[in-house]
């Protein structure tokens, strides 16, 4: 796996649930943090989900513009591009993808005065398997509803 872009697809791991004509999840992990990239990857696979990752903001943003993924989870306080630099972009967009921030810090002033840069849903580091799988699972679960219905989900 490189510290950049691992293979689309890479990790995969196809659960019997899953019929052969369907395709994994896939997910992009934007962070500059290698370890809690690889961690959030090695969750991710063993899901069954498909996950790439991305070390900053910018590559992030690149990578969405050329593939197309189900969700984000991205870390906020990265190199060239933050979290929240990375949402905004998404927004002006109008890329409809469900997005999950890892952080150690909720830039909750920055949400107040604008609050279409609220992600789906925030997980605080540190956190466990089972927070990041259920936030997941209640947004990809709940994605073709209303996006003040998903915020609703995600922050309950």
């Amino acid at each position: 796996m490189s510290d950049h872009i691992s293979p689309p697809g890479s990790g995969a791991v196809v659960h019997p649930e899953q019929t052969p004509k369907s395709r994994p999840v896939r997910v992009l992990v934007a962070d500059d943090d290698a370890d809690i990239r690889r961690a959030v990857l090695e969750i991710l696979s063993d899901a069954g989900y498909a996950a790439d990752a991305a070390e900053d903001g910018a590559l992030a943003w690149n990578t969405l513009k050329r593939n197309a993924y189900d969700m984000l989870i991205t870390d906020n306080q990265m190199p060239k591009v933050s979290g929240v630099e990375l949402l905004g972009k998404l927004r002006a967009a109008r890329m409809k993808l469900p997005v999950i921030m890892i952080t150690s810090l909720v830039p909750e002033h920055v949400f107040a005065k604008q609050p279409w840069l609220m992600p789906d849903a925030t997980v605080l580091k540190p956190f466990g398997t089972a927070e990041l799988l259920g936030k997941m699972g209640i947004l990809l679960g709940a994605k073709d509803k209303s996006r003040i219905e998903l915020q609703m989900l995600a922050h309950a």
